[in-house]
């Protein structure tokens, strides 16, 4: 759309062979396959995407057949917290990285807002906050997201 938006990347780089818990954000070719926001703290951006309730969480459980998935409370194995107390998953665009859960290839590679400007992620792509609410105004499912090295 002749923007460029700086973002911040995982802790470990960029990545072919990412791995759970390796801090990197996996090389390639992603697609948007979802979107998530907190109702108490913004409109939705587009009439597709899913509030973010409490209880909600993402399944990091490598192994788990829940493993990378939306998952809820009370959930027994590891997971990731979404709705958050600070506002860097007020908005998430889900990726379709390690779909289907393949064991230990990583999980909840999100586009998300991120804490400040060169400060990583744990692999995740982050934006500041106006340039990802502009991004999730304007993205459609299915949408690409190119990661190169």
């Amino acid at each position: 759309m002749g923007r460029h938006l700086p973002c911040s990347i995982g802790r470990g780089g960029i990545r072919a062979d990412k791995r759970e818990g390796d801090g990197a954000t996996p090389v390639g070719e992603h697609r948007i396959t979802g979107m998530l926001y907190r109702p108490d703290r913004l409109p939705a951006p587009q009439p597709w995407a899913e509030p973010i309730r409490p209880g909600d969480l993402w399944s990091d459980a490598s192994g788990d057949p829940a493993y990378n998935s939306h998952v809820r409370a009370p959930y027994p194995a590891s997971f990731e917290t979404l709705r958050r107390a600070d506002p860097l998953y007020d908005i998430v665009l889900v990726t379709d990285w390690n779909e289907g859960g393949r064991p230990n290839e990583g999980s909840a590679i999100f586009l998300h807002q991120r804490r400040r400007p060169g400060y990583p992620t744990e692999g995740c792509v982050a934006f500041a906050r106006a340039d990802l609410i502009w991004l999730a105004q304007r993205v459609t499912p299915g949408a690409r997201l190119i990661v190169r090295r």
